[in-house]
């Protein structure tokens, strides 16, 4: 496509995301060239993987035997869980052992025990192939479970870093009593059972230590039995050594990725419409708790056969490139448009080489 960057305008958008996806994947190339480690895409997937674990199980050890505080512990474990989310989105596009059934599926299993709040990642799988077919329309059941295409408000903030209540407010709005089953078959489906232990005990540890709070308040004690204090005792180890980790990356997650993606005005099968790229340096510290998702995910959409490492690499030049396409850059307005893309041709030809411009901001 020679003269391309010179004038994407004259390129219809399927041009402009072939031209992102060739300079996307130029780049991959290049890299494994220079860094022949990057070729061993499985053995760094289990690599991962296994870091990922050991930095959970020890980060846990040391805050249960007294050598890290509670915070340290919720915050590196919220952060070696974000690593595991991101190689179980690889997993579902079959990026490791595609051919070997048995490690695919114990790395599956695995980053589903290190993230007990989610869905059955291999329900998740339909769901997630299926976002990338109907990205950005009511049909996209992954995003809109996350808010994606819901107004700003009380109930999508309550929504945005819960999973469980989101499914309760939808079957709460429900109109019909056959909807409210379908929603409530569903979520069992798909929660269960990790999901349901995880939230059931976060909801049992907000409860105990509410009741607690107001009792102090009110100047009084609470005269719990035994068997509760024990059962509390184990309840808030784990709030800190996955519960909490895995709430924090949660909300940090899908607060990033429902606003990075667009929603319900978007022409079907155009990726350039479909997500922007959400780098400000505000929301760093929400991105270190989801591996820079927002910055790195809308490659992903072009090039879907990388592994999420090979993006935060090849981020700099996809960009670049993506930026002189048209592919939006910190577009906060989509706060206010409950995601919706909204597309005036005016605001379209705004984001034309904006790159420089973004990246100062």
């Amino acid at each position: 496509m020679d003269g391309v960057c010179a004038s994407p305008e004259r390129l219809n958008a399927q041009q402009r995301s072939a031209h992102i996806r060739q300079v996307v994947m130029a780049r991959g190339v290049e890299l494994r060239r220079r860094y022949p480690l990057l070729s061993h895409q499985d053995a760094l997937g289990a690599g991962i993987l296994v870091v990922a674990l050991a930095g959970m199980i020890g980060s846990a050890l040391l805050y249960v035997e007294g050598y890290l505080a509670w915070w340290g512990c919720l915050l590196l474990n919220a952060f070696f869980a974000s690593l595991t989310h991101e190689l179980e989105h690889d997993l579902i596009h079959s990026m490791y052992f595609r051919k070997q059934r048995l490690p695919h599926n114990l790395m599956l299993a695995l980053v589903w025990l290190a993230r007990p709040s989610t869905i059955n990642p291999w329900i998740r799988r339909h769901l997630h192939l299926n976002h990338h077919k109907v990205s950005g329309t009511e049909a996209d059941m992954e995003e809109r479970a996350i808010t994606n295409g819901e107004p700003w408000g009380i109930a999508r903030l309550l929504m945005v870093g819960d999973n469980v209540m989101s499914s309760l407010i939808r079957l709460l709005r429900a109109k019909t009593r056959a909807h409210k089953l379908n929603i409530l078959k569903r979520t069992l489906k798909v929660y269960a059972p990790l999901a349901l232990l995880h939230w059931g005990a976060w909801y049992v540890f907000l409860g105990f230590h509410a009741a607690n709070g107001v009792a102090g308040l009110l100047g009084t004690s609470i005269g719990w039995s035994a068997n509760t204090l024990a059962v509390m005792q184990v309840i808030d180890i784990a709030t800190v050594v996955i519960i909490g980790p895995n709430v924090l990356r949660t909300f940090c997650l899908h607060f990033v990725s429902s606003n990075m993606h667009y929603y319900g005005d978007v022409e079907p099968g155009n990726v350039i419409q479909q997500t922007q790229v959400l780098n400000p340096w505000w929301l760093w510290p929400l991105q270190a708790f989801c591996c820079n998702f927002g910055s790195t995910h809308g490659i992903h959409h072009f090039v879907v056969k990388e592994p999420f490492y090979i993006r935060q690499m090849t981020a700099s030049v996809a960009h670049k490139v993506m930026a002189e396409m048209g592919v939006r850059f910190n577009d906060f307005g989509t706060f206010g448009r409950a995601n919706r893309f909204v597309r005036e041709e005016q605001v379209i030809h705004n984001g034309l080489g904006s790159y420089s411009q973004s990246i100062e901001k």
